[in-house]
């Protein structure tokens, strides 16, 4: 297999926004998409990350994403929430929106939510609940997706991976940011695997008979496995609720996934951020977070294993990947460039 490409993230934003641009988005738009496809690739969620471009795209020409979408926030005579109608519009456009607006809630009132109807694929969840650690808040992100998993004990996808994002600040290190999807792993990954020719481990995926499976491409075809059995079952079901139900957007299992050419994609999310001064100094509250941290740190570890909190290898590797460059497979370059000579672009 051909090793990855290493290009500067300068490189690759610059590339992303021209893309996006002659696509039909404005600067603006285009710049936060970029953004948070190059936060995925530092933080190596390669299957969130720039390999979504093209998709992204291909909605946005056949009509399925509104590039000139009016987002409007309703209901805003109740004090702590506030409800984003996205027009159909990207995600990510919505997402940012929506969490700058649960921040300058709770900015008034000690906590915002934001629930946000008729949207697409966001993206990184964690993208939109680090945002709330520069106010020094803590951000809370959710949101339904297209039906990846099966309900427990029956074999026909209709829950999605729905993920859930908890960004906690600290003051001397590193925050804790806890972002996973219901899944064992995200169907993203599936499918770059898939785009790669290669077997996935078998824990990851059902084939449409709901038995274990090391093909991406049946895994794809049938479901995927949920985190702790019937756990993982209920959780992605009450964001289901919390979500496209709550927002009145799709029902269960009616969210088409990013790649279903067929019709809008009806994706809801909700955004949460939680003013910390409201309850304690943000200071001691971060010092006390610090604490928590070197406490677990301190622990003996298990063999010769260093001790991680949740985001923390992400961030290191961001940290890498910002001064080093990001390295992009072969496969994902080859894809970028077709649409590059399509729109008369420079190629990576």
């Amino acid at each position: 297999m051909d090793r990855p490409i290493l290009y500067d993230i300068d490189v690759l934003n610059e590339f992303c926004i021209n893309i996006l641009i002659k696509a039909g988005f404005n600067s603006r738009d285009a710049e936060i998409i970029s953004d948070t496809l190059l936060f995925a690739e530092m933080r190596n969620i390669t299957s969130h990350g720039i390999v979504r471009l093209p998709t992204y795209v291909e909605r946005m020409e056949k009509g399925l994403i509104n590039k000139n979408a009016v987002m409007e926030f309703t209901n805003n005579q109740a004090a702590a929430v506030s409800l984003l109608d996205a027009d159909n519009g990207m995600g990510q456009i919505a997402g940012y929106k929506a969490m700058k607006k649960a921040m300058d809630i709770a900015s008034l009132y000690g906590i915002g939510m934001v629930a946000v109807k008729n949207s697409n694929h966001f993206g990184v969840a964690s993208y939109y609940s680090m945002m709330a650690l520069e106010k020094d808040m803590i951000g809370l992100v959710i949101t339904n997706s297209s039906p990846a998993i099966a309900p427990f004990g029956t074999k026909t996808p209709l829950l999605g991976t729905n993920p859930l994002t908890i960004a906690v600040p600290a003051k001397d290190n590193k925050p804790i940011v806890l972002d996973m999807s219901m899944s064992t792993v995200a169907r993203g990954k599936i499918r770059m695997y898939a785009l790669q020719n290669k077997e996935m481990p078998m824990d990851w995926g059902l084939d449409k008979d709901g038995n274990p499976t090391s093909d991406p491409n049946e895994a794809l075809k049938g479901s995927l496995v949920p985190i702790g059995g019937v756990k993982g079952s209920g959780l992605s079901l009450i964001i289901d609720l919390l979500t496209g139900i709550l927002t009145d957007t799709a029902m269960t299992g009616e969210v088409k996934t990013v790649t279903d050419m067929s019709g809008p994609a009806k994706t809801s999310h909700v955004f949460v951020a939680i003013n910390i001064a409201s309850f304690i100094e943000p200071n001691l509250y971060k010092s006390n977070v610090d604490k928590v941290i070197n406490k677990i740190k301190a622990l003996p570890p298990k063999g010769d294993n260093e001790i991680f909190m949740a985001g923390e290898i992400e961030h290191n590797l961001m940290d890498m990947r910002i001064k080093e460059g990001i390295p992009i497979d072969i496969e994902v370059v080859e894809l970028l460039n077709k649409i590059a000579d399509k729109y008369e672009i420079s190629r990576l």
